[in-house]
């Protein structure tokens, strides 16, 4: 019986491939898991106080302005050109505008969606602020 004991495998770059072949696959496994545990940071505003408020549904077009005068849209910056086209689509005539500043943002840059709103005829256009305690 020969049970061949010492069968030497050749490879063809002269070195075992597996244990590279392993490190990639963990370096993917790892990239992919990690980007998945980076959470994204919400934008950060500061609402202005009030003693009177109401709640507002969820149908509206939010439209966020931090206190360094930017404007958000579904967390992505928008220019006022492009929410002047985005108010315009059939679908959003009828729906409210919600106004969401940060108390240190510009009252012109709220006056400029609330003039854009205005102008395309929309006909409900809120300011989110705080209940004031």
């Amino acid at each position: 019986m020969n049970f061949r004991r010492h069968l030497k495998v050749s490879t063809a770059f002269g070195f075992n491939i597996v244990p590279l072949v392993n490190v990639v696959f963990l370096l993917l496994i790892f990239l992919l898991l990690a980007s998945s545990f980076t959470a994204r940071q919400p934008i950060n505003v500061r609402l202005p106080k009030a003693v009177t408020s109401d709640i507002v549904n969820n149908d509206n077009i939010t439209v966020v302005i931090t206190a360094e005068n930017i404007f958000y849209y579904h967390d992505k910056v928008i220019t006022l050109g492009e929410l002047k086209a985005l108010l315009q689509l059939p679908q959003n005539r009828q729906r409210p505008v919600l106004i969401k500043a940060d108390r240190r943002a510009s009252l012109g840059r709220v006056v400029d969606i609330w003039d854009l709103g205005r102008g395309l005829g929309i006909g409900r256009i809120n300011v989110a602020t705080d209940q004031e305690e």
